[in-house]
Formats: C-alpha cells, structure tokens, sequence
C-alpha cells in the first residue's frame, strides 16, 4: 500500500544554492531598494516550490525556475522573462516544472517546510493542473494585481486552483515571497485574459 499523500510547501532563500555571489548581492541590492522606496525595513527573500505525494505512491516536485536548457522531461508550461515577445529566445524563458522526483534541486537550502494537506485527491489535482498556471510575464505586474508575477505567484496561484487557502500559508517570519499576493488575486477563471 502506498504512503499516505501529501502536499508539502517548501520556502527557499532566494538565489540558494546558485554560488553566484553577483546573484546574491543583486537580490540584496533589490530588496534594499525595494524597502527604500515602500518605506519598509528589510525582509529576507524566500521562493517556494511545493512536493507532492499522490494516491498511486508517486512522488513530484512542483517548481518555477528558469529554462536552463533541454530537459529529459518536458516542462508543464513556460513563459517570458521581462516581456512577453522576449519568450522566443531561451534566456528569457521560465518553466513550471512538475517532474517525478522526491527532492528539489535546492532543498538542501530549504527554510523551512510545511504540510499543506494528506488528501490525495488535492495532491492528484496539483499534478493534473501545474500546466493551467497562466504564462503571465516574470517580472510584470498583471492586470489587477498589486505585485509583479514571479515564481512564487506559479505557487499561491496553483494552490488557489486546486482549493487550498494560498492566503493562509505563512511567509517565513522576517520573510518576503515577492508576487505571492499576484497569485492570490490573478483569477483562477482559464477565460481570464493574460497580460
């Protein structure tokens, strides 16, 4: 009999894992800006990605990253990086990917980690609907939304899809996930226009 399913949310510090100290000041350096400029003090970055356990005992990590190059398993959808005709070329292209696999490339750096449900049946759904995620533009800010759309959008956005209360999953104290919010309020409608 297969173990119980589950969902799982982990929170990464951003740029974790990279070894690029450039990576590591730039997103020091926005997020100092950032605060300067809402008149807020400094948080910690965090990007989230979710594994998946579902009812036939198959394991999945659930992650937006960046395309880096012809993968063995096709990604769940991808979109742009900055602007939306920039998608033609690979630098400034994104994936979903939801790939069988009991660890993420980064989890090692995890923060922190939380169950969201045990039911198999919302576990089967985030499988089935990690294509849905709309393919806004990485970086802009989408009609309607306060946030501009990142990864951590991909997350609240597909949780919201399949029933599960994105707005009452807590940030790491201390902690930002910029685009979140963009997730919690882009519709869920497929007719929803993109940006």
């Amino acid at each position: 009999m297969a173990e119980q399913c589950f969902v799982d949310i982990l929170w990464m510090p951003v740029a974790a894992g990279t070894g690029s100290r450039v990576r590591l000041w730039s997103r020091a350096a926005w997020e100092a800006a950032d605060a300067f400029a809402h008149r807020r003090k400094r948080a910690s970055l965090y990007h989230s990605a979710l594994k998946v356990r579902t009812a036939t005992g198959t394991n999945f990590t659930v992650e937006l990253t960046p395309v880096f190059g012809f993968e063995p398993t096709p990604p769940a959808m991808t979109g742009p990086v900055g602007f939306r005709w920039a998608d033609r070329f690979r630098l400034f292209r994104y994936q979903m990917r939801c790939i069988r696999a009991e660890t993420l490339p980064d989890e090692a750096w995890a923060f922190s980690t939380s169950r969201l449900s045990s039911d198999c049946s919302l576990a089967d759904r985030i499988v089935l609907a990690a294509g849905d995620v709309p393919p806004l533009t990485w970086g802009r800010r989408p009609r309607g939304c306060s946030e501009m759309w990142t990864s951590d959008s991909a997350i609240s956005w597909l949780l919201r899809r399949v029933g599960i209360d994105a707005a009452a999953i807590k940030i790491p104290e201390g902690g930002r996930a910029p685009g979140w919010q963009a997730g919690l309020e882009h519709p869920c409608d497929l007719a929803a226009g993109l940006d």
